[in-house]
């Protein structure tokens, strides 16, 4: 898929968590304004928007909280690749207008004034910073299983020495694999005993509350 391709959808998607605001959602005002400027820079057709196809599925955050905290790291590290990308798709800011203010008065695209194209940089900048805020303040153990899992794709599957390799070291990721399964299951049984045990003891303690 083409980068600019991929960016019409990435917009599509700030349109439909900028739109699709619920009251005392977690998008501060500033930043959906930031977001509001930014789609009109990046303007796509409703037919594009309302294509129901979404660049991130919604079907990955329907499963079990470990498993979404880690999917949304994994998004949040996309949208600063892809913010990286859009960044320098915009024209390299001249010297003058680099040093005339703290927004970089770049000039854009040939149908985009400069002083747009300046903003457009700006609003950029402002977004990535507050999607870096929160992967550093709340998802920096899901972005080091992120980038664990990144190396493994690097792994030379052809390798003789890798695989003989892997082979010494199976037996204790193996040991390792059923000791991870095996503490997940007892701690499932243990919370649905609590739930139980909660839920024969809501009687009991009604009871007490009328006497």
């Amino acid at each position: 898929m083409r980068m600019g391709a991929v960016m019409r959808k990435v917009v599509c998607l700030l349109a439909w968590l900028s739109v699709g605001q619920v009251s005392g959602s977690y998008l501060p005002q500033d930043m959906n304004r930031t977001l509001q400027d930014l789609l009109q820079h990046y303007k796509i057709s409703k037919s594009d928007i309302y294509d129901g196809k979404h660049v991130f599925p919604k079907e990955e955050l329907k499963g079990k909280m470990e498993s979404q905290m880690l999917f949304m790291g994994g998004v949040l590290e996309a949208y600063d690749k892809l913010f990286g990308h859009m960044l320098k798709g915009l024209p390299t800011p001249s010297p003058l207008s680099a040093t005339s203010g703290d927004k970089a008065d770049t000039s854009g695209p040939s149908t985009t004034e400069p002083s747009a194209a300046g903003d457009t940089r700006f609003n950029l900048i402002k977004v990535l910073q507050k999607i870096r805020e929160l992967k550093r303040h709340s998802y920096q153990e899901q972005l080091k299983v992120l980038h664990g899992l990144q190396k493994l794709k690097h792994i030379e599957m052809d390798n003789i020495k890798v695989q003989g390799k892997a082979l010494w070291e199976l037996p204790w990721i193996y040991e390792k694999a059923n000791s991870l399964a095996d503490n997940v299951m007892r701690r499932r049984r243990r919370r649905r005993r609590q739930t139980r045990t909660g839920l024969a003891r809501e009687p009991e303690r009604r009871a007490k509350g009328q006497q």
